[in-house]
């Protein structure tokens, strides 16, 4: 009857015992320990930094370097780069690069035979029938 007894006793202790809950929480515990090393880490790291610029001359100069902030009475120049011998292409970028045009290639870059008058009358035209379409609604 003893042995039956201790059979039955483990039998019950196997199948209402909790195994996988615990082997849950087991995993959350080691998950949530981790992310608990890893922001202690993050704060002595944050902490070292804040020492480090703790002095008035270090945030000056992270004021300088990160923030482009200068002290009273002083001016900031940033100096942009240019065009280098290398770049094929200067129509890209600043057209104040581009070489100037000399005043006797002018006249090359109008063609012959074109009017401006005509395409000023021709631009009022259409500005006109532009305007006139914009107010049909009013009829």
């Amino acid at each position: 009857m003893v042995p039956l007894a201790v059979v039955t006793a483990i039998v019950m202790l196997v199948g209402w015992f909790p195994l996988s809950a615990i082997w849950h929480q087991q995993s959350e515990l080691n998950s949530t320990s981790a992310q608990i090393n890893a922001i202690k880490s993050q704060q002595r790291a944050l902490t070292l930094q804040a020492k480090s610029i703790d002095s008035k001359s270090a945030a000056i100069l992270l004021a300088r370097e990160q923030y482009q902030l200068v002290s009273t009475g002083q001016s900031l120049i940033q100096v942009l780069p240019g065009i280098g011998p290398n770049d094929v292409d200067q129509s890209i970028g600043d057209p104040g690069l581009q070489p100037l045009v000399s005043p006797s290639s002018v006249s090359s870059l109008v063609t012959p035979g074109h009017s401006t008058t005509s395409r000023h009358h021709s631009s009022a035209k259409a500005f006109l029938s532009r305007l006139v379409r914009t107010l049909e609604f009013w009829r």
